[in-house]
């Protein structure tokens, strides 16, 4: 028997995956043009009105750079009047003093924004753009102007052995919290997995940096460390659960379970043909693999599959062409060399020498 639909609480909206930036970890999807065809600002404000119907209760608007959009801020009116904590997910190009002054008049409750390390010359050139400076100023407009503050620093080979430098930076900025995300391999970053993939002695001494930085901030800045999948025994619960918590809208009008979730074999599920109420309870993209029934062993008899319910079922597609295999980070998964082999060569003696593939700017 399928499981009963939950209602959900959070709704990432996707506004546009256009971006100035070119981040290679960029988890966006790797056929872009596909999405060129945005939905309008009512279609955007009636899907809204219906998430809200459902229960949501936090609106992310995201990217791409939701910045792009010039109706963002009559987006942030509407999410707001209908009672949703709204948070503006951004790389901050873009953020000008009137353009954030109009936001936070349209009811903006919070902002994320993106750093790629703690100086110019690396971070520029992860970005691929000069940005750094424009992030800071933008940062310290938004603590200017009342807003929490959220910093999100991806980490990966690139720029983990930097950060304790990152922390201080961000302590400086006077967030209210960090993340420090380790790359999830998807999209962009899947393509890059070989130049991005850390090895097991950064993991080691970022995690002594993160202990400390947790107890010295601690009452003053929350700091979440999000480890590589790779590296962990056990698989992260897709999304809390799948189709349990939380829903994507991409620009388009795909509505999915999460933000990788259009890579699977799957029909597809769209707000312009259906309403979102009935994509969450009914459409395949969101039933297929909501509660146990999907799971094949070992997840079917495994103790612990009510706590990460099969590990992420866009990985497991992506690493074994199964949507319902095992996610292969699980060390009990019969494919878990998939995940051990590329560890192994992040971790192997000659140094990794892959060049990156930059995200289109688009």
């Amino acid at each position: 028997m399928t499981a009963a639909a939950p209602r959900p609480f959070g709704l990432l909206a996707e506004l546009t995956y256009r971006c100035p930036l070119a981040c290679a970890y960029c988890s966006n999807p790797i056929e872009l043009a596909r999405y060129d065809d945005e939905m309008t600002t009512t279609e955007w404000q009636r899907v809204f009105t219906e998430a809200a119907a459902m229960g949501v209760l936090q609106c992310h608007l995201s990217g791409g750079e939701p910045l792009l959009r010039r109706d963002l801020p009559e987006l942030v009116r509407t999410a707001s009047e209908l009672g949703m904590y709204t948070n503006l997910v951004t790389s901050a190009m873009g953020l000008s003093r009137p353009r954030a002054i109009e936001l936070r008049e349209a009811g903006l409750d919070h902002v994320q924004v993106s750093v790629q390390a703690d100086e110019p010359a690396t971070s520029d050139r992860i970005a691929g753009i000069r940005s750094f400076d424009r992030k800071l100023e933008a940062c310290r407009l938004v603590r200017e102007l009342g807003w929490p503050l959220t910093v999100n620093v991806v980490l990966h080979r690139q720029n983990i052995d930097r950060i304790a430098e990152i922390v201080d930076l961000v302590e400086r900025l006077g967030a209210d919290r960090v993340e420090l995300a380790n790359t999830q391999y998807y999209g962009w970053a899947w393509r890059n997995r070989s130049a991005l993939l850390p090895t097991r002695d950064q993991l080691d001494r970022a995690e002594v940096v993160v202990t400390a930085a947790r107890a010295r901030l601690a009452g003053r800045m929350e700091v979440v460390h999000v480890l590589p999948d790779y590296y962990s025994a056990y698989p992260k619960p897709c999304m809390g659960g799948w189709a349990q918590r939380q829903l994507t809208v991409a620009p388009d009008g795909d509505a999915l379970p999460c933000p990788a979730a259009q890579t699977l074999p799957l029909p597809r599920a769209s707000v312009r043909d259906a309403g979102l109420a009935e994509i969450w309870s009914s459409a395949p993209l969101f039933t297929a693999y909501r509660g146990e029934d999907w799971m094949q062993d070992p997840c079917r008899t495994c103790d612990r599959r009510e706590v990460d319910l099969g590990g992420c079922r866009c990985q497991a597609f992506q690493l074994t062409g199964d949507a319902a295999a095992t996610d292969p980070v699980c060390h009990l998964s019969p494919q878990h060399d998939l995940v051990t082999d590329a560890v192994a060569r992040a971790n192997g003696p000659e140094p990794v020498d892959v060049e990156l593939v930059p995200r289109p700017h688009r």
